[in-house]
């Protein structure tokens, strides 16, 4: 189920380095704060032994696709590293908000009305764990990716202010592929600032400094680490 990085230990590790080091050169170079940047560590298919490394070097924060892999995966390694955040970076079924509540301190894949229902439905519960939500913005109208499209986003956003019981901390994009990204990352800074939103949850391997250049937050990281995915 499951895959070995094609890469050692010792090469994990520098690659993690080097991605903690462009962070830090472009944020220093535009002005901010590299501590105010979040690099989610993206393990989806990758098994224990690939992570364990970053783990031993003090890595907290880590992204994974599926909330079944994220529970199989991390439920022993949650009691050796308790202060470990877990990100949800994929397509969240509602049938399966009440388990990842339970797994994830983060959701960055709030993508529809429903979804945000089946939230509410559940975030009283003793033992959620989620603390931080963003709404996933689909600013391409692409009909084959999930998420809201742009003219819906007021009307949910009405929504928050009127009643849910959990708030809307940011917000997350992925570009269309092969366009040029800095423009939709350009877009979802400016829809940010229009409803307030502080968290900006955008950019990946490929585009991960230039969406820190337009304000992202949270940048999620998987192949630049372990290697291209086969």
């Amino acid at each position: 189920m499951y895959k070995r990085s094609s890469f050692e230990t010792s090469q994990i590790i520098s690659n993690y380095y080097s991605v903690l080091e462009k962070i830090t050169a472009v944020s220093e170079r535009i002005g901010r704060d590299p501590h105010t940047i979040n690099l989610v560590v993206v393990t989806k298919t990758y098994d224990q032994e690939s992570i364990l490394p970053l783990l031993d070097i003090g890595h907290k924060n880590f992204g994974e696709n599926r909330v079944q892999e994220a529970g199989d995966k991390w439920s022993r390694l949650f009691t050796s590293y308790p202060d470990t955040k877990l990100h949800l970076i994929g397509h969240l079924q509602t049938n399966k908000t009440k388990i990842a509540l339970q797994i994830f301190d983060s959701i960055h894949t709030v993508d529809s009305v429903k979804l945000i229902n089946e939230v509410q439905k559940h975030i009283s519960h003793e033992k959620t764990k989620t603390k931080e939500f963003f709404l996933e913005i689909n600013l391409g109208n692409e009909p084959q990716k999930d998420g809201i499209i742009v003219n819906d986003l007021k009307e949910i956003m009405l929504k928050f202010k009127n009643g849910v019981f959990f708030n809307c901390d940011g917000y997350m994009c992925i570009p269309p592929y092969n366009e040029e990204p800095a423009l939709y990352f350009a877009l979802l800074k400016k829809i940010a600032l229009d409803y307030n939103i502080n968290k900006l949850s955008m950019g990946m391997s490929a585009d991960y400094t230039k969406a820190i250049e337009f304000g992202a937050t949270h940048v999620r990281v998987g192949s630049e680490i372990f290697g291209k995915r086969v």
